[in-house]
């Protein structure tokens, strides 16, 4: 493959999330002192600033809906220009509310999306090691 658009980088604080992204599936920060899911992932809880931090695994199964969205027709970084027009939501977990994601919207034409349609995420494979979390509508 030959994936032309700037690829997340590990860091030891998104290390989890994007190591089960690669294995198509989603894993959320939580504080253990406030029970508060951060994303997203810090050194430290965004709401009570507690360190003691843990991962939840929410599998493959993630659906959502759309909180916010805004529809891109100029390639802000290299290698979206043939992605335009690109569809950048704000989704929000079913199962965590208080979870947005931030991702795109996929095989969803522009005057279609709007806010609280529901999403499914999809993970699409960019090289061999690596897969980003997107979404795509869910067919009524």
């Amino acid at each position: 493959m030959d994936y032309k658009k700037p690829i997340p980088v590990k860091t030891q604080d998104n290390k989890p999330y994007w190591d089960a992204a690669d294995d198509h599936e989603m894993m959320v920060q939580r504080c253990d002192e406030c029970d508060q899911y951060a994303h997203p992932p810090g050194p430290s809880c965004a709401k009570c600033g507690g360190t003691n931090l843990s991962w939840q695994n929410l599998g493959s199964d993630i659906k959502g809906t759309v909180y916010t969205y805004i529809i891109s027709y100029r390639p802000f970084l290299p290698g979206f220009q043939d992605d335009l027009p690109l569809i950048i939501a704000q989704v929000e977990i079913e199962e965590i509310p208080d979870v947005k994601i931030l991702a795109n919207v996929l095989d969803c034409e522009p005057e279609k999306v709007e806010i609280g349609m529901p999403v499914r995420m999809v993970w699409q494979d960019i090289n061999d090691e690596r897969a980003l979390p997107q979404w795509k509508p869910i067919a009524n």
